[in-house]
Parts: C-alpha cells; sequence; structure tokens
C-alpha cells in the first residue's frame, strides 16, 4: 500500500472526527483556538492509537488469516464506509447541546475521541495483513485527522453544519474504493 492510499484512508478515517469537530466549532461564540486545539489533539491522538492496536491484534493472528486478507480488507473497509454512507443518509439532523458556559467536557470528548476512532481500529488489523508500516501509517492517520479535526473546529465556528453530511459521505465513499481496490489487487482483475 502507497502513500497515496494510506493518505485516502487517512482522509477517510478522519471524516467522522471532522463531522464531530464542526459540531464542537458550531458551540464557540467566537473561536476559542485553545478549545480547537485540544479537540484537534483528542481526536488526531485516539484516531492514531486505535490503528496501532488494531495492528497489534492483528498481528497475532496472521498465520491463520492470510490466506484470506484481502477479504478481511475489503469487508472491514467497505462495512465501516457503508455505515459512514447508512449514516450521512439516514441519521435524523440532533439538535446540538451546548454547554451554557463554553467550556470543554472532557469527559464527553474521551467519549467522542473513542466513538470516531473505533473504524480505525478495524483498519488496523486489516494493516497488520497488508503488511503496512505501521509507524508512518499511525503518524499519517493521527496527523491528518488533527488537521482535519483543527479544520472542523474553524468551519463549524464560520459556516455552520451545512458541510458534515458531505464529509462523512466522501469518507464512506474512499474507504469503499480502497477496499474494491485491495480486493481487485489480489484477485488479479487489478494491477497497480
Amino acid at each position: 500500500m502507497g502513500f497515496a492510499e494510506l493518505f485516502l484512508i487517512a482522509v477517510g478515517l478522519s471524516m467522522d472526527a471532522f463531522a464531530v469537530s464542526v459540531c464542537k466549532g458550531l458551540c464557540m461564540k467566537r473561536l476559542n483556538m485553545r478549545q480547537a486545539l485540544v479537540i484537534a489533539l483528542f481526536f488526531g491522538g485516539f484516531q492514531g492509537l486505535m490503528p496501532l492496536l488494531g495492528w497489534a491484534l492483528g498481528t497475532q493472528f496472521e498465520r491463520y488469516i492470510t490466506p484470506v486478507d484481502h477479504w478481511i480488507a475489503f469487508g472491514l473497509l467497505a462495512l465501516i464506509g457503508g455505515k459512514m454512507l447508512w449514516d450521512a443518509f439516514h441519521e435524523d439532523d440532533e439538535e446540538l447541546s451546548c454547554p451554557a458556559d463554553g467550556k470543554l467536557d472532557l469527559r464527553e470528548l474521551v467519549m467522542l475521541a473513542i466513538a470516531t476512532s473505533i473504524d480505525a481500529l478495524a483498519v488496523g488489523i486489516t494493516f497488520a495483513f497488508l503488511r503496512v508500516d505501521i509507524v508512518m501509517s499511525v503518524g499519517l492517520i493521527g496527523a491528518t485527522t488533527f488537521v482535519l479535526a483543527l479544520a472542523g473546529v474553524a468551519v463549524g465556528h464560520r459556516f455552520g453544519a451545512r458541510y458534515e453530511k458531505a464529509a462523512t459521505i466522501a469518507g464512506g465513499i474512499v474507504l469503499v474504493l480502497i477496499g474494491t481496490k485491495i480486493l481487485l489487487e489480489h484477485l488479479g482483475i487489478l494491477a497497480l
């Protein structure tokens, strides 16, 4: 897997964090860069940690799964991307609950960071089977999520929630396409 594919996976994985960051930006009466950095650090940190945990789990079971690793990679990426697409088209627009004092709830932030990075855990498992450089992958995913979450807070503060759905749809499509590419390469249908 090349840098371009890893970068696209990183962008796809970070779309949930971007969408939540947009919502956090909506709650800010004025842009608070300190809070925006804390939000971005939480999302980027968890998004980088989860693939590492998934990779560690995947390497433990590598010999059992190697014969079907391309199907697993395709299935997980298609499932994650499909769920993102389903959520984008079927979730109700929830009312945004903003704290009256404007402070960040760190417990809520941890829960949101975990929830938005569970898909990265599954991607990390596929990284173990595909023999991806985990250090570069984790760094790229964490850094990409950090930058996009920071941008999400600013976008939410400036423009509102109109880009949240489009970001989730784009992320889902990217993950499904990458999973399909991995499957087609392993089946010999696509040679790149």
